[in-house]
């Protein structure tokens, strides 16, 4: 079905927005599925698509360490972790597919140390964005500047587990770093009432962008001068799209939110630039581009083809025609078809939906992952 576009409400809630979605990449020193040398780690930057924890050791407004969060993840027999949906994040399906032997473990619980560290370190943050001003709303999450600052506290005690030899082996030929990031910078910054209206005033939505991109372009090459080389980069997803959005504006099943797409659809055409960029300019780095938008549009457009009845609908929340208003918690709505709603809360994707798009950016069409599959940029 065609969506049409209504005007931007105001928006003003404070929970972890979001709908970037961009992935993950992984693994372990074992051998994957099919006989091959997995990755030696993940190393995960990004928002609450990605946070698996972080957010519970600070005093933040953004959190998802309560029920029913969690309630489909297996290894913590369905209590809550502090990811932002009801199972896996797409950080940990990938993992898995790759070789992955452990998940990625938040930087800041107090147990990251170690062995665990060569398997990966997670250091996403629900409310956290590409500009260090992001997020502000909810207290405490930490912006991508933040996160590459924990990563070289990480590389520094991998040098003295293995040696600096070993370390820089490892960094830079078994491990992948994704970054999934960029949806807060507009939801919870650039289109937030009262908190922004400076920026709104001063700049342009192609000048924030531009903002945007050069400062994800030096957040990029401070982790390859930290000795990254494989990377993964989501766009920003059709933002527009989410419950959250189309509850405050009372549109039809079949409508989205026009400017916060648009916005997104400005930042995706320059993120596309940046990654032929930096492959061009960065010796020995490899970038993959992760077209979030047009793969989650895909889903949320065609989503009965993909086995779903709803891609408007949050299957845990309260509020509205489409329990868009208040964030998943113990008092929420709880649908009892998980796998059948593309959005598990107001803001985030279900497991079944993070699987469809994890296979996708594993060895999908290049429309949505390119120059090459993860597969592939495990293997380099």
């Amino acid at each position: 079905m065609a969506f049409k576009d209504h005007a931007y409400a105001p928006f003003n809630h404070m929970a972890s927005i979001l709908i970037a979605i961009t992935l993950v990449s992984v693994a372990a020193a074992v051998t994957d599925t099919n006989g091959g040398e997995a990755l030696g780690a993940s190393y995960i930057f990004g928002d609450s698509l990605v946070d698996a924890g972080n957010n519970n050791f600070l005093p933040t407004l953004s959190k998802a360490n309560i029920k029913p969060n969690g309630i489909d993840f297996k290894p913590s027999g369905g209590n809550p972790t502090g990811r932002y949906t009801n199972g896996r994040t797409i950080g940990d399906i990938i993992g898995e597919e790759l070789g992955q032997q452990h998940y990625a473990v938040p930087f800041l619980d107090p147990n990251t140390t170690g062995q665990t560290l060569l398997y990966g370190v997670n250091y996403a943050s629900g409310g956290g964005g590409i500009m260090n001003a992001t997020g502000r709303i909810f207290v405490n999450r930490l912006s991508m500047d933040i996160q590459i600052d924990y990563f070289n506290i990480t590389r520094k005690q991998i040098d003295k587990l293995i040696g600096t030899s070993n370390a820089k082996e490892h960094i830079m030929k078994r491990s992948i770093f994704s970054v999934t990031i960029g949806s807060n910078d507009f939801l919870n910054n650039y289109l937030m009432p009262v908190l922004s209206i400076g920026e709104r005033v001063s700049q342009t939505p192609e000048s924030f962008v531009d903002t945007l991109i050069d400062q994800l372009k030096s957040q990029l090459t401070r982790l390859y001068q930290l000795d990254a080389r494989k990377f993964i980069l989501g766009n920003v997803g059709p933002i527009g799209c989410i419950p959250y959005q189309r509850t405050i504006n009372q549109l039809n099943e079949d409508e989205c939110v026009a400017l916060p797409n648009q916005l997104a659809l400005q930042y995706n055409a320059k993120l596309k630039d940046l990654v032929a960029q930096l492959n061009d300019d960065l010796p020995g780095a490899t970038f993959v581009h992760a077209n979030v938008y047009d793969l989650v549009m895909e889903l949320i457009t065609n989503y009965a083809k993909y086995g779903f009845k709803t891609a408007s609908k949050a299957c845990c929340g309260n509020g509205g025609q489409y329990a868009g208003i208040i964030p998943c918690g113990p008092t929420s709505t709880l649908c009892t078809d998980r796998d059948k709603h593309v959005f598990w809360d107001p803001y985030h994707p279900s497991e079944a939906a993070n699987l469809l798009i994890s296979k996708q950016l594993l060895a999908g069409d290049p429309k949505y992952v390119s120059p090459i599959t993860l597969k592939e940029l495990r293997d380099l």
